[in-house]
């Protein structure tokens, strides 16, 4: 079993910041790829970002070059660093790993106000 417990998130104005964790635990060895998604009230959940163990990184195109994905192998944890926050990025927010099956964060909330 793995356990991903995410932690930050909030309410925040247009053009600030947040930072997003997700502190992953349970019987593994090593997490391969590590992937942020988001899903918007009446949207599909989407891709933001995802690193992979060795740090090659991909971004969806609407984040690029606001939003940061980072990750400590040794602490297991996963970061998210999102800057020049627009109100379209308000969504809930996942972490989320593959390790025979989805496993998923609880979610966060993050509200961008215009």
């Amino acid at each position: 079993q793995v356990q991903l417990v995410q932690s930050g998130g909030g309410l925040v104005q247009a053009g600030g910041s947040l930072r997003l964790s997700c502190a992953a635990s349970g019987f593994i060895l090593s997490i391969p790829t590590l992937g942020w998604y988001r899903q918007a009230p009446g949207k599909q959940r989407e891709l933001v970002a995802r690193i992979t163990h060795s740090g090659d990184r991909y971004y969806a195109e609407s984040v690029k070059d606001r939003f940061t994905i980072s990750r400590d192998n040794a602490k297991n944890t996963l970061y998210l660093q999102m800057n020049s926050l627009k109100p379209e990025d308000t969504a809930v927010y996942y972490c989320n790993t593959f390790i025979g099956r989805d496993y998923w964060g609880q979610g966060t909330q993050v509200t961008v106000s215009s």
